[in-house]
């Protein structure tokens, strides 16, 4: 059983580190990312040894956290793929590691914050102007914040206290 739990479980950060590289270099964050870790949930779910009840909790929180990136999305604050990104991090991780998933968010969001505008002072300019297309848009003044990224981070810090890893991990 542990040779199907733990590549099943390896599915969720590998997906969360594509969905953050993509977020860096496109500012956009596709939709099979999203639709990929859904679908991969349901048999990492089921093989976690996590308890039902656990597992109906994960979709709750799931659902919460994508109303909560809708609103998100409709004030302006995040793209529609940071906000599905968020919900299906929340989806695996469950509940209670949801709070420090927001946490670690909101922290690494306010790190990339802070390297997005160093990147964007004029002393970095030379090293940005020299760099691939990527980085020249993402030191762009005015440019979006790929948040992505930072959902990742939250997700990643957050992973080994979700239920589905707290389920085949113990």
């Amino acid at each position: 059983m542990q040779a199907l739990q733990i590549p099943l479980l390896l599915v969720f950060p590998a997906l969360a580190i594509v969905g953050a590289l993509k977020d860096l270099t496109s500012y956009t964050i596709p939709n099979w990312i999203s639709l990929a870790l859904i679908a991969a949930f349901v048999p990492a779910a089921m093989v976690s040894g996590a308890p039902l009840a656990q597992i109906g909790l994960c979709l709750a929180v799931g659902l919460g956290a994508l109303v909560l990136g809708m609103g998100m999305f409709a004030a302006g604050w995040i793209g529609g793929g940071d906000g599905k990104l968020f919900a299906v991090c929340a989806l695996w991780l469950g509940w209670p590691a949801a709070l420090p998933f927001m946490l670690y968010t909101g922290l690494a969001g306010g790190a990339l914050t802070f390297a997005i505008l160093a990147l964007r002072s004029g002393w970095l300019a030379p090293a940005v102007a020299g760099g691939p297309a990527w980085l020249r848009k993402l030191g762009t003044t005015g440019g979006d914040l790929p948040y992505g990224v930072a959902i990742a981070v939250g997700a990643l810090a957050a992973f080994p206290q979700g239920a589905l890893a707290q389920g085949i991990l113990g």
